[in-house]
């Protein structure tokens, strides 16, 4: 039953400590009492999550259209979530075509993907793309949230010198640009994530840090007897949903812990490249980051999330699913069928680590819905057949309902020649931040909010 409270809760309430702000999930009592009718507000969020070195499109590529569309090989993984999600076909990016710029089409794969613009070719100073899709989100619905956006890597990364035939690392490394000519940076590391989401919420004093960190405590430890206090004016399902939110943040301070001590400890870790406190394996590096993202939205301290599952021309080995192969030397495959083989099992098994965050969402409650209900979780590359470097037909997969807005199980085909950013202006407009053009944008595509 649902808590009539005379004075409600902020939206903004925190939980607090020594040095520390809890953002708090979205509980009923946050909805005013007179409108408790209504529902509560329903803050859309948007995810971006993109995977590098294209997709064998055979195996990605439904063979029906509409509802009651088979689900591939690839995307099977997906299945369960079908009413909430839409498979997107013949979209296209066409300015990560070469344009007489010659080799290099990681890098533009890189650079377009949530900006729709060509590159300028340099390995210096002098880059340019153009303001990519979150942070254009980010500029009006960060101003609602604790953070603005997140930009996360499953990769190391570097933004200076040169990556991919005369092309600037920058336009590999991330998909997030604040200005044309300013990319910015993907973290890596999920403790850093994990303190820029939990950590001190006001307090600036250097010493206050050091002293926090020193004691040794869950920050959980900091807050609970606020948390005490709160739990006694909430109804029954606020506080279940208070206590299932404590744990999850206190599950993932655990795992965190962990991975710090194994590096700690002089462990052997299979990823040289991976700074210490990164987690050895993707899969549980994706786990993590993906979890932290989660509870980002549940909390509401940020509206807008990018994640880069590889970076473009990377050479990740998969020998957890029987596959040592390196990713992008396996994307030239030449048609080789064992190969082809091998690539379509790293392309599931993307899929397969992306829907864990797909549940996750569609299990944790959200006012009168789910997190999945309350957002637009975008998931693709930039490439489709990396064998020809192909940026046309490009993999795409829309989940969540964008808080009602978006019609899901169906498998939509569009035309030749239709810009992947016909979409993002759909997506802008959802979220409420309306643009008349974006990229090389034609005009919206149908049928997307057909109800």
């Amino acid at each position: 039953m649902r808590l009539v409270m005379k004075k409600q809760i902020a939206r903004r309430s925190f939980l607090r400590g020594v040095g520390t702000a809890l953002a708090l999930p979205m509980l009923d009592a946050m909805s005013p009492a007179l409108a408790a009718g209504r529902g509560a507000e329903k803050p859309v969020r948007m995810a971006f999550v993109y995977v590098p070195n294209g997709i064998i499109m055979k195996d990605w590529t439904p063979e029906a259209e509409g509802r009651g569309f088979g689900f591939s090989r690839t995307l099977k993984p997906l299945e369960a979530y079908r009413d909430h999600l839409n498979v997107l076909t013949g979209l296209d990016h066409r300015n990560g075509d070469a344009l007489g710029d010659g080799a290099g089409d990681h890098a533009r794969a890189g650079a377009t993907w949530l900006t729709g613009v060509h590159p300028r070719k340099t390995e210096g100073v002098n880059i340019e793309a153009g303001v990519s899709l979150d942070q254009i989100a980010a500029r009006e619905l960060g101003s609602r949230t604790m953070v603005p956006s997140l930009e996360l890597g499953l990769d190391e990364n570097r933004m200076v010198g040169g990556c991919d035939s005369g092309y600037s690392c920058a336009y590999s490394n991330t998909l997030c640009w604040s200005t044309p000519r300013t990319p910015l940076p993907l973290e890596t590391n999920p403790r850093a994530v994990f303190d820029r989401l939990f950590g001190d919420g006001e307090t600036t004093d250097p010493a206050a840090k050091v002293a926090l960190s020193r004691q040794n405590r869950s920050i959980l430890d900091f807050v609970r007897e606020d948390a005490a206090r709160m739990g006694k004016v909430l109804g029954t399902g606020d506080r279940r949903k208070l206590e299932e939110y404590l744990e999850s943040v206190r599950e993932l301070e655990r795992r965190i812990e962990k991975t710090e001590e194994r590096a700690k400890s002089g462990a052997p870790i299979p990823s040289i490249e991976q700074p210490a406190g990164v987690p050895p394996t993707f899969e549980e590096h994706a786990a993590l980051m993906f979890d932290l993202m989660a509870i980002a939205f549940q909390a509401d301290i940020t509206r807008v999330i990018t994640l880069m599952m590889g970076r473009e021309g990377g050479n990740r080995t998969y020998r957890s699913i029987g596959v040592p192969d390196a990713h992008h030397g396996l994307s030239h495959h030449f048609n080789d069928p064992a190969k082809i083989e091998r690539l379509q099992k790293i392309d599931q098994h993307h899929v397969e680590v992306f829907s864990r965050f797909v549940k996750r969402l569609s299990e944790t409650a959200d006012g009168d819905g789910t997190l999945l209900d309350h957002s637009l979780v975008l998931y693709g590359s930039s490439l489709s057949d990396s064998n020809r470097h192909e940026h046309f037909n490009l993999p795409t997969v829309l989940a969540g309902r964008g808080g009602g807005r978006i019609a899901g199980g169906r498998h939509l085909r569009y035309g030749k020649g239709t810009p992947m950013t016909n979409l993002f202006l759909n997506l802008l407009d959802v979220v409420g931040v309306p643009q008349e053009k974006f990229g090389d944008s034609t005009g919206k595509i149908e049928h997307l909010t057909a109800l």
